[in-house]
């Protein structure tokens, strides 16, 4: 691991030599196992036992009171494979300039290791008003079975989630989910030359212009409207045949202002062709403006907005927020980084969160 020769506040300090030597480790998706022994290593020499099932850890907080509510800190070890564009070694830890650089640190080493020095400092209070978890999981790049979700049953009630991931430190009280819609338009095949046959590339021309001009009736506070966007296309088998299938695959990004199951139907309900999610488990998030930890935020000055981008959210069926050091602009660049003073004020934010913090 390489060498952080500038030595910063204890809690920092500990926070960039465990990104550092997470950083390189290759961690892609469903091959986070390398990552996973050294992030449990760093908390067997805490003294700490975590639990482990494939790729995932967690740790519940050593004063449990099965009559407290529970709050989850999670994040992610896994990483998407680095841009081609890279200029320095994606699996080599540097400090520049103030800044941390290597794959993952953006996304989302760095929330991970503050989440983690904000558990450790609540670690021994026996007086916390709640329980915590902390849970380092997988396949998050991928929003995979055998990540969180593969998990949740272990972990028990969980009455508020709280999701690393590079936000500024600005809060994400809502967040879009995903569904991924394969349709096809059916025709009747004929020949080109003559006036037979139905084509189904005009039939499926007709619908995609109709979801096109479709607007849901309801609108989401935080996430605006419903987005749809027609992404691939295929019909045809050759030149002088009348195709008899057209198939065209959308992408929705859903919000809080209707489950996926909702959207799903009421699409399929203004469509003629045949509409087929290939999933419904991505659901979009929304918290109350009136929830605790929202009201919390405010007072320490941080901003509220709503997420475009998909996370272990979609995956948790309780209440959550996302909020993270970090910017989620970087995540997924070359030359991925992130600041030492954004590790720093992570560290902080997520303390001073919980500081006063009550939830029911």
């Amino acid at each position: 691991m390489s060498k952080i020769s500038i030595t910063y506040d204890p809690k920092t300090q500990e926070a960039i030599d465990l990104l550092s030597g997470m950083i390189e480790i290759q961690s892609f998706s469903k091959e986070e196992d390398e990552v996973a022994n050294f992030v449990a290593s760093f908390f067997k020499e805490k003294g700490l036992s975590p639990k482990r099932s494939g790729n995932n850890l967690w740790l519940k907080s050593k004063h449990w009171d099965q009559n407290k509510p529970t709050i989850l800190f999670n994040s992610h070890i896994d990483t998407v494979k680095p841009a081609s564009s890279y200029t320095l070694d994606p699996f080599k830890s540097q400090v520049m300039e103030g800044k941390l650089y290597g794959l993952g640190s953006n996304d989302a080493g760095g929330p991970l290791v503050c989440l983690i020095q904000a558990f450790l400092h609540y670690q021994d209070q026996e007086d916390l008003p709640y329980n915590l978890v902390m849970a380092a999981t997988a396949e998050e790049e991928i929003s995979g079975a055998n990540g969180v979700a593969s998990i949740l049953s272990e972990l028990g009630r969980i009455d508020l989630g709280i999701v690393g991931e590079p936000t500024l430190m600005d809060m994400a009280v809502a967040e879009k989910g995903l569904v991924v819609l394969d349709c096809e338009a059916k025709g009747v095949s004929g020949h080109a030359a003559r006036e037979e046959g139905e084509n189904a590339i005009y039939k499926a021309l007709k619908e995609i212009e109709k979801l096109n001009n479709f607007q849901f009736e309801k609108e989401s506070a935080y996430l605006g409207p419903i987005k749809k966007t027609v992404t691939l296309i295929n019909a045809g088998t050759q030149h002088n045949v009348v195709p008899d299938s057209c198939k065209f695959v959308v992408d929705v990004r859903t919000t809080d202002a209707y489950t996926n199951a909702e959207t799903v139907q009421i699409i399929d309900d203004l469509m003629d062709a045949s509409v087929t999610p290939r999933s419904i488990r991505l659901n979009s998030s929304g918290l109350s403006q009136d929830h605790p930890i929202v009201k919390r935020g405010e007072v320490l000055g941080m901003k509220k907005y709503g997420s475009p981008t998909l996370s272990d959210q979609a995956l948790m069926p309780f209440d959550t927020i996302k909020i993270g050091p970090g910017d989620s602009a970087r995540s997924h660049t070359a030359d991925e980084y992130i600041g030492i003073d954004e590790i720093e004020a992570g560290i902080k934010g997520y303390i001073d969160l919980l500081d006063g913090l009550y939830i029911n």
